[in-house]
């Protein structure tokens, strides 16, 4: 027992200090202009989703708003086509396809929905673009968080807070103007005769706009957004997100532009931290992927720019797949992916199929509640009420009639005239001819033909009750 263990000198090596991101230290997260390829990529599409969105409603198709969700009418106008709620099924296949879509480009490309084109993201930035307007940039606002009140500091304030209610409202219009006729809307609005109902509306959609994309901002992304909570369980090793390279950035550490950053032992990461200052999460992505990246890329314009000034090789930050930076090859082609494309295909063509294939006229059939009654010429008879609407946009003449008839009489309108998009209720009875059987409960299916065009027809069953014959 008198040997001794043997011991060993370590040399120890400083940690690196503990910097809080503007994520985990709390408070207003403020984010830097850039400049780069991904931040005119997101421009480009968020300009083509406002001009969607804002310009859409404002369109007019055979003098009515193009665009319209009816709900007192219920009837939901598409340009040229008119949807009833006998056609909810359409929405639902559309909501499951745009789901799918989602989907399959989760599993290629990571959260890109929401970095570029997710309505909460697009109209954060809108916001953040309002406060650098009016308070200046990253520094200037933080400059101006720590200042005393003052009158510079409340006229800065109440211009950004003025910018971000004119935006909210604006928004709340368009987006109330989609079910209402917006023309009226906005004139009822500024001439102080907006109805009750409207009115909830219109200022509900603009606090709910001011609250999530001016105060939460990121917190939506991140607490409450449930597409965060679950995609990870879509990703797979070759999934591109927006990667830091560390076998390329580490060490990282600051150094001269002429400096040899491999003499000094350092990676290409220069620590400059400008990847953070730009994120809109306030996240460090060197910290590796995390539930907070919306994948906007806004860290990759920021690193590329830095990498341009020091002379070295775009893509310390990129969007990259764990195989690649392990250092093989993202596959493209691979079962899951391949799968969701197949599904969406499918999807796609059977949409297409069941749109074409819509009745353009409708008819319900409603039995009155009296089971039958004897008529003059001693028939069995019942009542019925038939409910025609013309989905189309033209008026058209229609043929009441019933299949196979048999023994049975048509007794009523046979020949009924819409206009376009008009609804109507029309009583007809149905006989058993004299000399004739049936039994108590006997299927019955009536027809509606449009006579313009008799392959537009739609055929819907009852059933027309008579005594028990003994």
């Amino acid at each position: 027992m008198s040997e001794r263990i043997p011991a060993r000198i370590v040399e120890t090596v400083e940690p690196r200090p503990t910097r809080l991101t503007p994520a985990q230290a709390g408070g207003p997260i403020h984010t830097r202009s850039f400049t780069g390829l991904y931040r005119n990529l997101r421009l480009a599409g968020a300009g083509a989703l406002f001009l969607l969105f804002f310009g859409t409603a404002w369109l007019n198709w055979n003098g009515r708003q193009a665009v319209l969700w009816d709900l007192a009418g219920r009837k939901f106008h598409i340009f040229g086509a008119t949807f009833w709620p006998q056609d909810f099924i359409l929405l639902s296949a559309l909501l499951i396809i745009c789901a799918f879509g989602l989907f399959a480009i989760t599993v290629a490309a990571g959260r890109v929905w929401c970095g570029y084109a997710c309505p909460q993201s697009v109209w954060t930035w809108i916001f953040m673009w309002a406060e650098k307007v009016t308070e200046g940039d990253r520094q200037q606002r933080i400059k101006l968080d720590a200042a005393p009140w003052s009158v510079g500091k409340l006229l800065r304030r109440g211009a950004k807070h003025g910018l971000w209610l004119a935006v909210s409202l604006v928004t709340a219009l368009a987006f109330v103007g989609y079910f209402t006729p917006i023309r009226a809307l906005v004139h009822d609005l500024f001439t102080l005769q907006l109805d009750a109902t409207a009115a909830f509306w219109v200022f509900s959609f603009t606090a709910a706009t001011y609250l999530n994309a001016g105060w939460l901002r990121e917190k939506v992304c991140r607490d409450m957004c449930p597409y965060s909570r679950f995609q990870s369980v879509m990703f797979d090793a070759d999934t591109l997100v927006v990667s830091y390279d560390a076998a390329r950035g580490e060490n990282r550490g600051a150094r001269k532009k002429e400096a040899d950053p491999r003499a000094l032992g350092l990676g290409d990461c220069i620590d400059c931290t400008l990847c953070v200052q730009v994120c809109p999460t306030g996240i460090d992505i060197r910290d590796g992927l995390q539930l907070e990246c919306i994948g906007c890329g806004a860290c990759v314009d920021a690193c590329d720019s830095i990498m341009d000034k020091m002379g070295y090789a775009r893509g310390l930050v990129r969007y990259g797949s764990e195989r690649e930076l392990a250092g093989g090859k993202t596959r493209w082609l691979r079962p899951r992916l391949v799968g969701y494309a197949a599904a969406l295909l499918l999807m796609f063509g059977a949409f297409g199929w069941a749109l074409d294939a819509r009745p353009l006229v409708s008819l319900d059939v409603t039995k009155d509640r009296g089971l039958y009654r004897e008529n003059s010429a001693g028939q069995i008879e019942n009542i019925y009420r038939l409910k025609v609407i013309n989905k189309t946009q033209q008026p058209h003449r229609y043929a009441v009639t019933l299949v196979e008839p048999g023994p049975f009489v048509l007794q009523g309108a046979e020949e009924l005239q819409l206009a376009p998009g008009e609804i109507l209720d029309v009583a007809v009875s149905v006989a058993l001819s004299a000399g004739h059987t049936a039994d108590s409960a006997t299927p019955l299916r009536f027809a509606v033909a449009d006579l313009d065009d008799p392959e537009v027809r739609v055929t819907t069953q009852s059933t027309f009750v008579s005594p028990r014959h003994r």
